[in-house]
């Protein structure tokens, strides 16, 4: 057994039917020129033979004094591939709109907590020649950094490299413990840092006293804000990354910054076409990666800071939007570079903490939010990568809504485009396929302007 931290026990803690708690992805793959009709078939079955599985992809929760199963992690000693991996087709002529309708039935439903908590599907049958890959892993075992790196490693640049990588196919590398130490062994090592933590909690404190971190429970309560359901209803539209990186030389905001005002300026105008739009701006959670190079592969679980950003909603101008987003997140991510990791997991453990009282009985009916949804940009692929010689077209990531709050943005780059992907609650979030095209004028609104 090895213990969770704190971030990964409350993501499996929280877990329930109405809210799975994995992340994630549906990649498109072009098949190679020569690539024959049996490509797809041969892949999985390479797939699916590579029964190495290393240590992440083995963990299963484990029942801890006496019944707690969201605080220590069990391996299993033999993992059932043909479970975990399996093969399917769409229904004949499979567009991405019957794509989608299966990864949201995908999408919505639980792993298994008594196997490892990952599940994988090749989906064949898309009219236009493409295949599928849908993955998806619990949260507590992953965040999205270290997914996205993950995957680039099942890639290659190399177009005639026809060799078949699998995410739990890798061998462990330096850092990565196969036999992890016993509970009370990390326990004792963690101890020291904790009190640390405790001690030093007045430098980032003091970062929210002083105004530079926007605090949680400030966001107005929306359409979105409700109690949700399990089932998943799925966005997914890809946008070259010059045009976002046009704005960004324009006015001196970053990728992130223009993508947040791309999504502010979405949610404005969907909230108003619901005559639902809140006189205070929108608040959204964005996870920023702490994992330095070295943890990339070091070590499973969460390493994110959870910056807190105004996305300016209230303002019917876009420059004047994006400034404020801008000054938001510059504060924030400020007090955060400032700490250490673990004191900065703390203060974000600490501004997500009001989230939790959203799951309780009689506190889904507080008149503010801690936040009103997650916007997530992950790091990915920056040139053409392949799979067995089938180019990777498009990558969508897909996260997790939250009770109370029906929708979910995350975005990854790939090669010159950045892939959206938009995850909402089936029962609370009408035409949520709209939604890129909110996004579209978004852009198109910014472009106009700052040229």
């Amino acid at each position: 057994m090895d213990l969770l931290n704190p971030l990964d026990a409350i993501f499996l803690a929280f877990e329930s039917r109405e809210h799975p708690m994995h992340v994630g992805g549906l990649q498109l793959f072009e098949p190679p020129a020569d690539a024959g009709p049996d490509f797809a078939r041969t892949l999985f079955r390479n797939m699916a033979a590579a029964d190495e599985v290393r240590a992440r992809f083995r963990r299963h929760p484990s029942r801890l004094f006496g019944g707690f199963s969201s605080l220590a992690w069990s391996h299993a000693d033999k993992v059932d591939l043909r479970y975990h991996l399996r093969r399917c087709a769409l229904p004949s002529p499979g567009g991405l709109p019957d794509l989608l309708d299966l990864t949201e039935r995908l999408h919505g439903t639980l792993l298994d907590r008594h196997r490892p908590l990952w599940e994988g599907r090749l989906i064949e049958g898309l009219d236009d020649g493409r295949f599928a890959v849908y993955m998806k892993m619990h949260h507590a075992l992953i965040d999205g950094v270290s997914a996205m790196r993950l995957l680039q490693r099942t890639l290659t640049d190399d177009p005639f490299d026809t060799r078949v990588r699998v995410p739990w196919g890798f061998a462990p590398v330096d850092g990565e413990t196969v036999e992890p130490e016993n509970p009370w062994q990390q326990l004792r090592k963690a101890l020291p840092q904790v009190l640390r933590s405790t001690r030093s909690i007045a430098a980032p404190l003091r970062g929210v006293l002083d105004g530079r971190l926007t605090l949680p429970m400030t966001a107005p309560r929306t359409m979105l804000n409700v109690p949700i359901g399990g089932a998943r209803r799925i966005a997914v539209r890809s946008w070259p990354i010059e045009r976002i990186n046009a704005v960004r030389r324009a006015t001196g905001a970053t990728v992130n910054d223009v993508v947040l005002a791309m999504s502010g300026a979405a949610l404005r105008a969907y909230l108003e076409d619901h005559d639902a739009l809140p006189a205070e701006p929108l608040i959204a959670m964005v996870p920023v990666n702490i994992r330095s190079a070295a943890d990339a592969d070091a070590s499973g679980g969460n390493m994110v800071a959870a910056c807190l950003a105004n996305l300016g909603t209230h303002l019917d101008d876009p420059a004047r939007r994006l400034h404020s987003i801008s000054t938001s997140m510059r504060d924030a991510k400020q007090v955060f570079t400032q700490l250490p990791k673990l004191e900065a997991m703390a203060l974000s453990a600490l501004l997500m903490s009001p989230l939790g009282l959203t799951q309780l009985p009689g506190f889904d009916g507080m008149p503010r939010m801690p936040f009103n949804l997650v916007i997530s940009n992950v790091p990915g692929p920056r040139k053409p990568v392949y799979m067995q010689g089938a180019r990777l077209d498009a990558n969508y990531p897909l996260s997790i809504p939250f009770d109370s709050q029906a929708m979910n943005i995350t975005l990854t780059s790939n090669e010159e485009n950045l892939d959206f992907g938009i995850v909402g609650c089936r029962r609370t979030v009408p035409d949520l396929d709209r939604f890129p095209d909110l996004l579209e004028t978004g852009l198109a609104e910014l472009e106009k302007a700052v040229g």
